[in-house]
């Protein structure tokens, strides 16, 4: 497992930011040492016990493999990653060599200088070819792969079977028969949600923007523009509102509804649809909703087409700081490659980021065949912008959404969305 060259480090220097990543002074160590303890950092999990066993056992063979190498697995909190990532960046003794992050990260981690560049060891790895490009392009900046892709989430469109057969409907095959089932259920069985969407389920919200044609921001030389004001993105943004204005998904509960909300009320019986991801399943299975519903890839504007998912997930990188830089790489790609993205698929349900792989096992699993089929399709991800994790963190999207299912015209909650996120996009 020693495919991957050492890389020559080279140092940042920047201030640290009052808004946004940390920006960080980080002098690259002169030594690659072999051996020692290389800390790993990964994230907890409610249910920690599969992924640990997974973990435990790259491990052993990582150790077996490498003598006077010891590996020291922390499981950290999703929810205080931030800081301790800040943390890390600032203080490299007490940084990780390697550590698991969300691809949403990765602009303000490279930002603050704290990633390693992968670009060239992905390039040299026989394994690496086989990456979904989709997937893979949430790990770049600037054209630059600062992680290995463990595993993707892909959203798309579950149903009730049992609902459907008693009133004769079919999946929907575009966008607007979408729309139109979902108003025809609310009218026919006005006990059950059309679909459970929600003003807050920005996930939802961005496959309409995407399949009518629209993005949320483009590139413009060095900086960002939003875009979400432009014509295609508010055909997809007042899609996915008339879905709550329209009463499929009613205002009153609807309008402030999360997608683990939305997820869990067709789970618990309470809607004939609604968009989930591959990661939901047992949520859906665990609920009334069991047994009496099929998984769709969610349709596009036309017969045959996917409305692009968001493509999520989680990713292994190295740290720039990293004394054992090439152990540190040796890891990465034991513990993200093939074997163990399978064997993580196994214990955990982690859809992994190898289309090989992906292909078998949706012929080995017809449920997960839709998510794969979707994945394989085209896949989008957000600007990655060092500021998007603020514009996340201010709620834009959902803001503009709600203000549109509350009776606010699309090109004013449009309009201010792309203002707001501009101001953040140039530092303001």
């Amino acid at each position: 497992m020693r495919a991957w060259k050492a890389i020559t480090i080279t140092a940042i220097g920047a201030l640290l930011a009052a808004c946004g990543p940390p920006q960080v002074q980080q002098n690259a160590p002169a030594e690659d040492e072999r051996t020692g303890t290389l800390r790993v950092w990964l994230f907890d999990e409610a249910s920690r016990e599969p992924k640990q066993t997974t973990v435990d056992e790259a491990v052993a063979r990582f150790e077996a493999e490498h003598q006077g190498v010891e590996v020291d697995v922390q499981y950290i909190p999703v929810d205080t990653r931030s800081q301790r990532f800040t943390g890390a960046f600032n203080d490299p003794a007490s940084a990780p060599d390697v550590a698991e992050y969300g691809n949403t990260d990765v602009a303000g981690y490279v930002a603050a200088g704290g990633l390693l560049d992968l670009t060239e060891q992905i390039g040299e790895w026989p394994e690496g070819a086989d990456l979904n490009e989709s997937v893979l392009d949430t790990a770049k900046v600037d054209d630059k792969v600062y992680g290995v892709p463990w595993y993707t989430g892909i959203r798309a469109l579950y149903y009730r079977t049992d609902v459907f057969a008693e009133l004769g409907l079919q999946p929907p095959r575009t966008t607007a028969e979408l729309v139109d089932t979902a108003q025809r259920i609310r009218e026919a069985r006005p006990d059950l949600y059309g679909i459970s969407v929600g003003g807050k389920y920005h996930y939802a919200l961005m496959p309409f923007i995407w399949a009518a044609g629209g993005d949320l921001a483009r590139r413009e030389g060095d900086k960002w523009v939003s875009t979400v004001n432009e014509p295609a993105a508010r055909e997809g943004v007042a899609t996915y509102a008339s879905l709550i204005s329209g009463g499929a998904c009613p205002r009153e509960q609807c309008a402030d509804m999360t997608g683990s909300q939305a997820v869990q009320a067709f789970a618990s019986g309470k809607a004939a649809m609604t968009i989930g991801g591959d990661f939901n399943r047992a949520a859906v299975e665990a609920g009334a909703a069991a047994g009496k519903y099929a998984v769709v890839p969610l349709p596009g504007p036309t017969a045959g087409s996917i409305a692009p998912p968001f493509a999520g997930g989680n990713m292994l990188g190295v740290l720039k700081s990293s004394k054992r830089a090439t152990l540190a790489k040796e890891f990465v790609q034991l513990l993200a490659g093939k074997e163990y993205q399978r064997k993580m698929y196994i214990a955990m349900g982690n859809l992994p980021t190898f289309s090989d792989v992906q292909q078998e096992l949706a012929a080995g699993d017809p449920a997960v065949a839709p998510f794969v089929q979707s994945l394989q399709a085209g896949t989008r991800f957000v600007p990655t912008a060092e500021g998007w994790s603020k514009i996340d963190a201010q709620g834009v999207l959902p803001t503009m959404v709600q203000q549109v299912v509350n009776g606010q015209s699309v090109e004013q909650a449009t309009d201010a969305a792309a203002a707001q996120m501009n101001d953040v996009f140039e530092g303001r």
